[in-house]
């Protein structure tokens, strides 16, 4: 288990490169030797390196060999004509506290390659022939975490028939290209991907955020994506919990979605839940390009929360089974575009969807009650729009997702109890009044003052599309009053 330093200002080649005394200069010199498991490569801070570190030899699992850097200052550079640092078949591989910048290729390749890691790596303006940024292809457990990947031409990671794949706490800014995403992961399994900051909107013609095609056991939780065409595209998997990510800011197709899946194969068992969605197009897109027939069971749409959509939070115009439940979406936002056909065959029930201002009033309710004194109004939820009364997100504490759990049906055709006050009706934010008359009569209409009161019905009409990549796409099915969204 040797050290070896590289200092491409001090050192030369000449050297035994195994003291920072007597460094190495370059790339060359490490490549020439038949690194062992456990050996370390540190690179010294400050240098910069212009050529491609090739990694031809393994580690073990218990003695893997690691690159990284030593000294005070910023951290060594690697600019190549090539890719930074490209391997074959090696393992047990750790790469930690670099930084990789103008590279020709990639900043890291692996092909058939297994126990890599990638951490604390500080990647920036690569793949300037349009390869892109960080590449796996075939092998097993690939992990990438707290690394910063900045103005790609390309993908940002592009990871393809991995079994194990774990990406936590990374950020990946402005993937550009008209194929490119912020990660894409084809054909792999057991994926973990947490933590994560993927924003596009800044990228040239982006394709989209996160795209998986084909992955089986994936979990992605409490991710921040903006921007692209798409906040997560994860088509034709098996077992995929989608939760608690933030997904905001997507658009410029017709089709755009903030979760899309349904496409390309088929599609088994989806957990979606907890997730904000907003700024965007289509909130979760059940759909395809064409009208093969796949496949798409059990998809369960549940407590995530839809805000500033221009289209359905949810949409599915392909045959499909699975929910639609326990949601909070905005009163302005149609609540779901679900084919004729899927509706009479009863194959994706929609139930116990709430408005913002349902979810306002029974959290008032909550705490009047916990305040004592209280006053009985029976209002019937089920058959009542409340137009223009919309609470904003943060209001009601929608900071992100993961706060849609705060909604459920628990008030509708049920007694509300509110405090009162002489003839005023307090936000339950305001600082409570002293006096008042605390038995005075409350008209359950004051709620709703110059709103329209009680009693108006809204129809909303939305028609079917054939295809969720054509500019045609609508809904068309009678939507419900805003009031519940069952």
């Amino acid at each position: 288990m040797t050290i070896y330093y590289v200092n491409s200002a001090t050192g030369s080649n000449s050297n035994g490169g195994t003291s920072v005394d007597a460094p190495f200069a370059s790339f060359s010199a490490v490549e020439a030797l038949k690194l062992q498991p456990g050996d370390t490569v540190l690179l010294a801070a400050g240098s910069v390196f212009n050529e491609q570190f090739d990694l031809k030899y393994s580690g073990t699992v218990s003695a893997p060999i690691t690159i990284g850097s030593y000294g005070i200052g910023d951290a060594p550079v690697i600019h190549s004509p090539g890719d930074g640092i490209h391997s074959l078949y090696a393992t047990n591989i750790i790469i930690e506290n670099i930084k990789i910048s103008d590279t020709e290729g990639a900043a890291i390749y692996g092909g058939t390659v297994s126990n890599w890691t990638v951490r604390n790596v500080e990647i920036d303006h690569t793949g300037l022939s349009r390869s892109g940024s960080v590449t796996f292809r075939t092998g097993s457990n690939i992990t990438i975490e707290n690394t910063t990947i900045n103005d790609v031409n390309g993908d940002g990671m592009w990871i393809e028939k991995i079994n194990g794949v774990t990406l936590v706490n990374n950020t990946v800014t402005n993937a550009h290209g008209t194929a490119a995403d912020a990660i894409q992961i084809n054909d792999s399994s057991n994926i973990y991907i947490s933590g994560n900051h993927l924003d596009q909107t800044g990228a040239t013609t982006p394709k989209g955020v996160l795209t998986l095609i084909r992955p089986v056991n994936a979990v992605i939780e409490d991710n921040v994506l903006t921007g692209g065409g798409f906040g997560i595209s994860a088509q034709a998997g098996t077992n995929i919990t989608i939760h608690n990510n933030d997904i905001s800011g997507y658009g410029g197709y017709s089709w755009s979605y903030g979760i899309g899946l349904g496409d390309s194969g088929d599609t088994r068992d989806y957990d979606i839940s907890g997730n904000y969605i907003h700024g965007g197009v289509w909130g979760v897109s059940v759909s395809s390009a064409g009208t093969t027939s796949y496949v798409r069971e059990n998809i369960d749409v549940h407590n995530n929360t839809f805000d500033d959509l221009t289209q359905a939070a949810l949409k599915v115009d392909r045959p499909a089974s699975g929910a639609f439940h326990d949601n909070a979406i905005a009163s302005d936002v149609t609540p779901y575009s679900i084919s004729p056909a899927i509706i009479a065959a009863g194959t994706f029930p929609v139930s116990n969807n709430t408005t913002f201002e349902d979810a306002q009033l029974h959290l008032a309710s909550l705490d009047l009650q916990a305040a004592g004194e209280t006053v009985h109004v029976t209002a019937d939820l089920t058959t009542t729009a409340h137009d223009g009364l919309k609470a904003s997100p943060d209001k009601i504490a929608l900071e992100k997702a993961g706060h849609a759990t705060l909604f459920d049906d628990s008030i509708f055709g049920e007694t509300l109890q509110l405090r009162h006050f002489g003839h005023d009706v307090f936000d339950r934010h305001e600082p409570t009044p002293k006096g008042g008359d605390h038995g005075a009569a409350v008209d359950f209409a004051d709620l709703f003052a110059d709103k329209g009161g009680l009693g108006e019905s809204h129809h909303l009409e939305i028609a079917d599309g054939a295809s969720h990549h054509g500019d045609a796409d609508a809904a068309g099915i009678p939507g419900h009053p805003d009031g519940v969204l069952h």
